[in-house]
């Protein structure tokens, strides 16, 4: 999967993702075969984590 690089558009690519298709990051990684500490090491340098219970990065 080409996901964007830029972690401000990265962020918004994965909390749509999350919310329209996806009930979790873990099944995300999974059905779109991508590391979840690349994405959390991305997100994380912009100040956002995963808030599993929202389903989203905030």
């Amino acid at each position: 999967m080409n996901m964007p690089k830029d972690p401000v558009m990265l962020l918004s690519y994965i909390n749509t993702q999350l919310r329209d298709n996806y009930e979790s990051l873990e099944e995300l990684s999974k059905s779109l075969s991508v590391d979840i500490d690349s994405i959390n090491e991305k997100l994380n340098s912009i100040d956002y984590v995963y808030d599993p219970k929202k389903n989203k990065f905030v």
